[in-house]
């Protein structure tokens, strides 16, 4: 059975793309990849990588935090509860569930679950001037201009928006980290 999170992203691609003018082939063009794949992810038989959902997101004239985006907020705006939270599941074994129960704010929290073997490169997914993490599962190895250092549960981190990273679960669990834009 489909969660309603499963089909948000496929349903908020394609009417993005047809507010915008575009073509599934424009959209396809415009980031390098073939019809076939945009039409899988409108249709919902793939996900996008991280970096694939940046690059349609810069096609768009959005940023990525727009597919994050909840339809309609419940509760107090200042309270999230996991039933709640707006969830975008990537290729790659990478999840990232909205944990802020406002995008609006100076800070937004997301925390990102990764399968043994997820990877990611530079997870920007606003204009922000810095962002951090926290490790609360498992290990990662966080590269950060080519300086790699393996991180544990408990470890944080900060980065500036300019800096080059990648994040990879390199273990065979499971690993979870929290981050925070600002």
């Amino acid at each position: 059975m489909e969660k309603s999170d499963d089909i948000a992203l496929p349903k908020m691609l394609r009417d993005l793309r047809l507010r915008k003018g575009l073509t599934v082939r424009d959209l396809a063009q415009r980031i390098g990849r073939s019809v076939g794949f945009i039409s899988q992810i409108e249709r919902g038989l793939s996900q996008p990588s991280v970096e694939d959902l940046q690059a349609i997101s810069d096609a768009l004239g959005v940023h990525s935090m727009y597919f994050l985006q909840q339809s309609a907020a419940k509760g107090h705006a200042w309270l999230s509860r996991p039933p709640m939270r707006r969830t975008l599941r990537y290729a790659n074994g990478v999840t990232d569930h909205v944990v802020s129960p406002a995008l609006s704010n100076k800070f937004i929290m997301l925390e990102t679950r990764l399968e043994a073997g997820a990877a990611f490169e530079e997870h920007r997914l606003l204009e922000s001037e810095e962002q951090a993490g926290y490790v609360l599962q498992g290990k990662i190895i966080l590269s950060v201009d080519g300086e790699e250092m393996e991180l544990q549960k408990g470890d944080a981190f900060q980065i500036n928006s300019a800096t080059s990273y990648r994040c990879v679960n390199a273990s065979t669990q499971p690993a979870r980290v929290l981050w925070i834009y600002g």
